[in-house]
C-alpha cells in the first residue's frame, strides 16, 4: 500500500506539537469525521508487560456504545485465540479493513466475539507497530450496515498510523516510567 498524503485536518493535528493526550483527543473525532464512522477508539499496548487499555474513545451519537478502560490491564488469557485480529496485530501484520463483520472470513475475525464485545458491523483494525512490536490499535467503526473502505481511505489510515506511532510509543512509555 502506498503512503497517502493526509487530509489537512488530520495533518494539522498530527503536526501540532502537542502532547500525545491532546493529539489523540483531537484526532479521534477528526478520523471519525473523515471516515464518517460511528465510533473511533485507540487501544494502547505495552509490549514489555503485555498490558493494555482503551485510553481514548470518540462516538458520533450517544446511542453508540463507548469503549474505554480507566486502568491498564492484562489481556484475557484466551484473547489471542478468541480474536484473530488481535493475534494478527501482535504478530505485527498489516492493518485489517473489514467491510462486513457478518460476511468476513473466520480466519480474519471471530464474528461472535466482535458482536458480543464491540457490536460494530464494519471496522478498521489499524495496527500501531514499531520494531515488530504492537503499541496500539486505532479502530474506527460503523454500526448497523457494511462499509466499503476505499483505497484512498486505506492509504490515509496507513499513513496516519505511521505518523502517530511515535506518539503512541511515547504515551505508553510515559505511563510506565
Amino acid at each position: 500500500m502506498t503512503q497517502q498524503e493526509l487530509p489537512s485536518g488530520l495533518k494539522n493535528i498530527v503536526e501540532s506539537s502537542q502532547t500525545p493526550d491532546a493529539i489523540f483527543s483531537a484526532l479521534l473525532p477528526a478520523v471519525g469525521d473523515f471516515l464518517q464512522s460511528d465510533r473511533c477508539f485507540l487501544y494502547l499496548h505495552n509490549p514489555q508487560n503485555d498490558l493494555g487499555r482503551v485510553a481514548f474513545c470518540w462516538i458520533r451519537t450517544p446511542d453508540i456504545p463507548t469503549v474505554y478502560n480507566e486502568d491498564w490491564a492484562a489481556q484475557p488469557p484466551t484473547l489471542v485465540d478468541d480474536d484473530p485480529m488481535f493475534a494478527a496485530a501482535l504478530r505485527a501484520e498489516p492493518s485489517i479493513f473489514v467491510e462486513d463483520v457478518e460476511t468476513a472470513d473466520s480466519q480474519v475475525l471471530n464474528r461472535e466475539f466482535e458482536q458480543k464485545n464491540f457490536g460494530h458491523r464494519a471496522l478498521i483494525h489499524a495496527h500501531i507497530r514499531q520494531d515488530g512490536q504492537l503499541w496500539g490499535i486505532l479502530q474506527p467503526c460503523i454500526f448497523g450496515h457494511p462499509r466499503t473502505w476505499t483505497e484512498y481511505e486505506r492509504g490515509v489510515i496507513n499513513s496516519l498510523v505511521d505518523k502517530i506511532t511515535p506518539f503512541a510509543v511515547s504515551y505508553v512509555k510515559s505511563a510506565f516510567n
